[in-house]
């Protein structure tokens, strides 16, 4: 199965461990999922990470995959990694447990499934129903421990801006099964109000601007255990 190593993100690493996250020199552990705070400058001449192909956008830079099949994956910036799986990082001083799922956003839904699963990628299912953003559909693609939900632009954004454009990174929805503690900690200066998730039985509350990162990120409670005998 192809699986997430790391994330590189667009901040400095103080950004995040003034958040509560704990970070050891340029890294934050996540679950398995390694954030490697690159910085704002990276890409400002024409540097990037080795062997990554793709376009940067916003605040996520790329990612290193194991077992991917190409790099070639409409436009998210990827590399190959060959290291193995970390043991799961403890919880972080403000309740965080790991990575739930990143957010991409493309133009072209089943174009981008097409790139994604040709590179070995397992699509889990398409959502066709709209979410409350306007976005038409979704698709899901699991990563081990982590999700990859791909976004359809809505159909006026598309317009607009032309369906030729590559997908792009967008944000990242954080475990924190204790959210009610972690947005107290946290303060409503940092993060919204906790809210019902789209999906069924999950809460969900959103880092504000004031909290100084380079991308959006969502916190998220963990799925509910499933019924005794369900499937």
């Amino acid at each position: 199965m192809v699986t997430v190593d790391e994330l590189r993100v667009a901040d400095a690493p103080e950004a995040w461990a003034a958040l509560g996250f704990a970070v050891e020199g340029d890294v934050c552990a996540l679950g398995e999922v390694r954030l490697r705070f690159v910085g704002a400058n990276l890409g400002a001449d024409g540097d990037g990470p080795p062997q990554e192909s793709g376009a940067v956008a916003g605040g996520l830079f790329g990612w290193t995959l194991r077992e991917v099949e190409s790099t070639e994956l409409d436009g998210l910036a990827t590399a190959r990694s060959e290291a193995p799986p970390p043991a799961p990082a403890p919880q972080h001083p403000n309740g965080v447990t790991g990575l739930d799922h990143v957010v991409a956003i493309t133009p072209q839904l089943q174009r981008t499934v097409a790139a994604l699963q040709a590179a070995g990628l397992d699509l889990r299912r398409i959502r066709e129903d709209p979410t409350p953003a306007g976005a038409p559909r979704q698709a899901f693609f699991r990563l081990g421990p982590t999700i990859l939900e791909v976004v359809q632009e809505p159909a006026d954004v598309v317009a607009h801006n032309g369906s030729d454009r590559p997908a792009f990174f967008w944000g990242l929805a954080l475990l924190a099964p204790e959210i009610d503690a972690t947005v107290a900690g946290l303060g409503r200066e940092l993060v919204s109000e906790v809210r019902d998730a789209v999906q069924p039985g999950r809460r969900i509350a959103s880092l504000r601007r004031g909290a100084g990162l380079a991308l959006p990120v969502a916190l998220i409670t963990p799925p509910p255990p499933r019924e005794a005998g369900a499937g």
